[in-house]
């Protein structure tokens, strides 16, 4: 079982699975992780009795066949993941690691897929990796002219590729096939976080359809569900529910994300010519006061320049903090906190275009100007920016 973990940029640096790295594809580490080594001695243990069956001459050797499957198996999922990683890369992404697992594998890669046939060309060549694989051993298998270890290794990769190539299609987040789906529901919206949602769904449904296949067929067909199976079957349907929660949670972000503005978000602002006093500025809140503007609606006073250019907004704690004797000899720069240069948005700026902006203009300020036509509309405090993403979780 694989998945693939997208990521928007900019990001910070990814943070690695903990594992042993065997090697680089697409300029991304190749890591073994810890839990590999379980699912190695698992899947031996599972895959024994079978080579004890066929070969029973082989005696403690079969622990060794059973061993060179699970290397077999892990070689088709390292396959899997290279062809993830290098049409990631081929579609501009970063990618950052391909890690083997309990569950099969992941990619790991930022950038931000950018149109849905991005996300559908990484997720497809995943399992058709496999398929192609699958049909090389089968054909392989046909040819042997007789049952032995080798033949017997041919089908085992056939019969594993097919059915990692298989499941990795079924249409649900995490698997592959569901980004399939989310990229296509997403080409048919124009939404992707649609996709993702839809996809979402689909993935808990492919949960509860894992855990019922183990349980169900059996008792259809005459027979009793077998220990060992239901218990794997859940816990991978467990796997899956959890990644297919946190799509349709990640979609739901994004969604609402997409929906945060800088205009609706940003403070109302009324602007004092640079050079002028605190006692002017108050002043001119007085008079707006006086006009019907609801200035205590949580607007600020921003100094601009000769052509309207904002330079800093005015600290209110350092204003009240001004004697009222000194009001009318203190420049408003003197109780102001100055604006980034170039940190101005625009109030349409949104979504992750707004997000981005911020990330790389802002130089850590907390407020930014808005400026639409040259003029400042208002005050975009960042702290209301992070309350609000935080309240899309």
């Amino acid at each position: 079982m694989t998945t693939s973990e997208p990521a928007s940029t900019p990001a910070p640096a990814p943070q690695r699975s903990k594992g042993i790295v065997i090697g680089r594809v697409a300029g991304a580490p190749v890591i073994v992780t810890r839990s590999w080594f379980l699912a190695a001695i698992v899947l031996t243990i599972l895959f024994l009795p079978t080579v004890q069956g066929l070969a029973p001459h082989l005696g403690a050797g079969a622990y060794l066949v059973a061993f060179v499957f699970v290397l077999l198996l892990f070689g088709s999922v390292f396959l899997h993941e290279a062809a993830h990683a290098l049409v990631a890369r081929a579609r501009g992404q970063n990618v950052t690691e391909l890690a083997i697992t309990i569950w099969g594998g992941h990619t790991a890669y930022t950038g931000g897929l950018g149109r849905p046939l991005d996300g559908f060309l990484v997720a497809v060549v995943g399992p058709l990796t496999n398929l192609a694989l699958a049909g090389g051993f089968w054909i392989a298998f046909q040819a042997s002219p007789v049952m032995n270890v080798p033949t017997l290794l041919l089908w085992a990769g056939a019969v594993s590729n097919a059915f990692v190539g298989v499941f990795n299609l079924l249409p649900g987040l995490p698997l592959d096939g569901g980004q399939i789906l989310e990229s296509l529901v997403w080409q048919v919206t124009g939404k992707r976080s649609t996709g993702t949602i839809a996809a979402g769904w689909v993935g808990r449904v492919v949960a509860v359809g894992v855990l019922l296949w183990a349980l169900v067929v059996p008792l259809l067909q005459g027979a009793t569900p077998v220990l060992t199976t239901v218990l794997w079957s859940a816990l991978i349907g467990a796997f899956l529910w959890a990644g297919a929660g946190a799509a349709i949670s990640n979609g739901r972000r994004r969604e609402a994300i997409s929906a945060l503005a800088a205009g609706r978000l940003a403070h109302p602002a009324l602007t004092v010519a640079y050079g002028s006093t605190v006692d002017e500025a108050l002043s001119a809140r007085a008079a707006a006061v006086a006009s019907g503007v609801p200035v205590a609606a949580g607007y600020r006073l921003v100094v601009v320049g000769q052509g309207g250019e904002p330079i800093a907004v005015l600290d209110d704690d350092a204003v009240a903090a001004v004697p009222p004797a000194a009001r009318q000899t203190t420049p408003v720069d003197a109780v102001a906190l100055p604006f980034v240069e170039g940190s101005a948005v625009q109030p349409a700026m949104s979504g992750t275009d707004l997000l981005n902006h911020l990330a790389t203009r802002s130089a850590g300020a907390r407020l930014v100007p808005v400026v639409e036509d040259g003029r400042v509309t208002g005050v975009l405090d960042l702290a209301d920016v992070a309350r609000a993403v935080r309240g899309t979780a």
